[in-house]
């Protein structure tokens, strides 16, 4: 299996990974829709993503998004999409694309990164506290929607 940074030729199989993706959370399949968002994304440069591909399939992905801490006054990567196809969990890809992104904000010489997941989901949150991340106890965390 190998992690690389998802470009162009990426498109149909990642707009496959999200859209699953996102009926993991619930939302109703848009493959269309997941396919365009994704593609700004990838054009407008506005977002990072890693993909594992296993003999050239698409078995997993994370994306992260940029922001700045000012009181560090540092980038702040925001991994805000992991998933992994059903038939590769438990195999160690979360773990690669974990490694990616912390590799790349280590690169780019970032402050730190910030994740969220659902509080049912205890198997992201195994993993990521396997990995060294912190439950945040400091800070509050709110949200508007819109």
């Amino acid at each position: 299996m190998q992690v690389v940074l998802a470009a162009a030729e990426h498109l149909e199989s990642l707009s496959v990974l999200f859209d699953r993706y996102r009926v993991f959370y619930q939302q109703t399949s848009d493959l269309e829709s997941a396919k365009k968002f994704l593609y700004k994304r990838l054009q407008n440069r506005d977002s990072v993503i890693f993909v594992v591909n296993d003999k050239n399939n698409l078995v997993g992905f994370t994306q992260l998004y940029p922001s700045f801490s000012s009181v560090s006054m540092k980038r702040v990567w925001i991994l805000n999409d992991l998933f992994v196809q059903e038939v590769y969990r438990n195999k160690g890809v979360a773990r690669l694309l974990m490694e990616a992104a912390e590799n790349y904000a280590k690169e780019s010489k970032a402050a730190r990164i910030v994740l969220a997941t659902q509080i049912a989901n205890t198997v992201a949150q195994k993993l990521y506290e396997s990995r060294g991340y912190l439950k945040d106890e400091e800070f509050y965390h709110y949200t508007l929607r819109l």
